[in-house]
């Protein structure tokens, strides 16, 4: 729980009702590797802290599984859209480790977000950070050559190509396993 609050305390100073107000809330869950946290085409009930572990998201588009996010450590997993609109989402996250997870369900943090304004300005900002992530990542999809996504992945996220197999890394670069082979030997 102390990491979950050592990253909160990144984009909010919460007051020490707000703080056990949330800490009451927490969901501890350890889970082992192929877990499948949150199932396509089914609601996303939680926002989920990464203590220890690795995330994927995917969705399947013409048959072919498709990688769109990956969460470790000090990161948040969610199905983000499903969260928020409380509808279902196409996308599935699975666990790539054995992960320990702290959750937050939609209904209990709603409720906070009605009683402490720290924690409604906590969700707020947590929020505007994934829409910048989200917006970083559409843009380098759209802006980027391959080479320079690989090399903004090594920069950021240096231990995804030690813990995600290539063709999941390929499929979130948005290449083909061929074009990272040939990526990789360059570097």
């Amino acid at each position: 729980m102390e990491k979950f609050f050592n990253r909160v305390g990144q984009f909010v100073q919460l007051t020490k009702e707000g703080k056990d107000a949330l800490a009451s809330i927490l969901r501890r869950m350890e889970l082992p590797k192929d877990y499948l946290l949150v199932k396509q085409d089914s609601v996303c009930h939680y926002v989920y802290f990464i203590e220890q572990g690795l995330t994927r998201t995917f969705y399947y588009k013409d048959g072919k599984d498709v990688t769109d996010w990956l969460s470790a450590e000090d990161m948040f997993a969610s199905s983000i859209i499903s969260f928020l609109t409380r509808k279902p989402d196409r996308r599935g996250i699975v666990l790539l480790e054995d992960t320990v997870l702290w959750g937050l369900h939609h209904d209990e943090l709603e409720r906070l977000y009605k009683q402490y304004h720290d924690i409604e300005r906590l969700g707020r900002l947590l929020v505007s950070f994934g829409l910048i992530q989200l917006q970083q990542r559409f843009d380098d999809l759209h802006f980027a050559t391959a080479a320079q996504r690989y090399q903004t992945l090594m920069e950021n996220n240096p231990t995804f190509i030690q813990r995600v197999p290539l063709g999941m890394i390929a499929s979130y670069l948005g290449i083909t396993q061929e074009t990272l082979s040939r990526i990789r030997a360059q570097h």
